[in-house]
């Protein structure tokens, strides 16, 4: 049986993963990228969007 996961923590971990794909990689794409985090995920459509919306208008982080 499967354990039901917080509210949100998909989208938590989805986030997670990205930022480490974006990381690790030279130049990923960013719609890839979301795309294949909604296929791993199993992510809804608007979940994807959050994400597409959280990275295209999330502050740069200065280093």
């Amino acid at each position: 049986m499967a354990v039901p996961l917080p509210e949100g923590e998909l989208i938590r971990r989805a986030v997670r993963w990205i930022s480490e794909q974006r990381e690790s990689a030279p130049r990923p794409s960013l719609a890839g990228l979301i795309d294949e985090a909604g296929k791993r995920f199993n992510l809804s459509p608007k979940e994807s969007e959050f994400l597409f919306h959280f990275f295209t208008t999330a502050p740069k982080q200065e280093e």
